[in-house]
């Protein structure tokens, strides 16, 4: 499923274990059902979800995980999801992902954003462009 931006699966790559997506605050999706809830969730507490399509065999993916769990540690106000492309093959292409890492910004349970590639400032800048603008103007 998708593009890796620089790696191919090799043979040391373990598809079936996540332990480098999970950690923090980020919550690991496996079923269509935990996204919906998950979201529902978020709507009904008024928090935004940043969604990180990734694979367990990609170079990038990896490298920037634990950046996205650090960030998920940082920014509780967010609700941080990660989706295994290969895990939801079917719901990956709905989302239309054709690389990974690709990052989805939604509120109110719909994309306002999209980031692709394992860029860290540039996921750092969007995460705190949210973040400031949930700030009521008084407490800035």
């Amino acid at each position: 499923m998708g593009l890796c931006f620089s790696s191919s699966p090799t043979e040391d790559d373990e598809p079936t274990s996540h332990p480098h997506f999970a950690g923090g605050n980020v919550t690991l999706i496996t079923t269509k059902d935990a996204w919906d809830r998950k979201v529902s969730e978020s709507k009904t507490q008024g928090k935004i979800v940043v969604a990180n399509f990734s694979a367990s065999w990609c170079g990038p993916c990896k490298s920037i995980a634990p950046y996205y769990i650090e960030l998920s540690e940082q920014h509780p106000s967010l609700v941080f999801l990660t989706v295994d492309v290969d895990e939801l093959t079917e719901f990956s292409t709905q989302w239309e992902v054709k690389a990974t890492p690709t990052f989805f910004f939604l509120r109110d349970g719909q994309q306002f954003d999209k980031l692709v590639g394992a860029n860290k400032p540039e996921l750092q800048k969007k995460i705190t462009s949210i973040v400031d603008s949930q700030v009521p103007a008084g407490q800035k």
